[in-house]
């Protein structure tokens, strides 16, 4: 479960700080204050910029913490800016790197619990997790970030989102 988690996670982390980087520089090249970007949402019931990178962080640093039987570093979500954001995603990345891969052992059948929702807990195996929560729910919000800045006029493509040049 390490080599198909941890390090997928990862390299995700470094693309969307890579993205993050770039919509930095976009702001800074046609003079948009930072926070018409970082507080976009695509429609007023989603979350903004900032909160879809807290959340990619959160689902990523919560699967190596189960999976691992670690405990799950808490953030506080206060992230205003681009510097803010790049710290949180650094934190996340090293917590990650920190994990020990022979604490995985085992980890697709250890059971662990979720909460799915705000009044729904699951228990499921380490590989249920990884597979139907953690990494599409990692996925949703990486993408969720990168269409924002798309939609923004942000020129990225394909080889930003799978992290090509990082």
């Amino acid at each position: 479960m390490y080599d198909v988690s941890v390090p997928v996670l990862i390299h995700g982390l470094k693309a969307l700080a890579a993205i993050l980087k770039k919509a930095e520089a976009h702001c800074e090249a046609r003079k948009i204050k930072p926070e018409a970007l970082l507080t976009f949402r695509l429609f007023p019931d989603m979350f903004p910029l900032t909160a879809q990178v807290q959340l990619a962080s959160d689902f990523a640093k919560g699967a190596g913490a189960r999976l691992s039987g670690t405990a799950n570093p808490s953030y506080a979500d206060e992230e205003k800016t681009f510097a803010e954001l790049q710290a949180r995603l650094a934190k996340t990345i090293a917590f990650l790197e920190s994990l020990n891969p022979a604490a995985f052992a085992g980890a697709e059948k250890r059971m662990v619990k979720v909460r799915i929702s705000r009044d729904i807990e699951k228990e499921m195996t380490g590989q249920e997790y990884f597979n139907r929560n953690a990494l599409p729910n990692f996925y949703f919000h990486i993408t969720t970030a990168y269409n924002i800045l798309r939609h923004n006029g942000l020129e990225l493509g394909k080889g930003d989102f799978l992290g090509r040049n990082i």
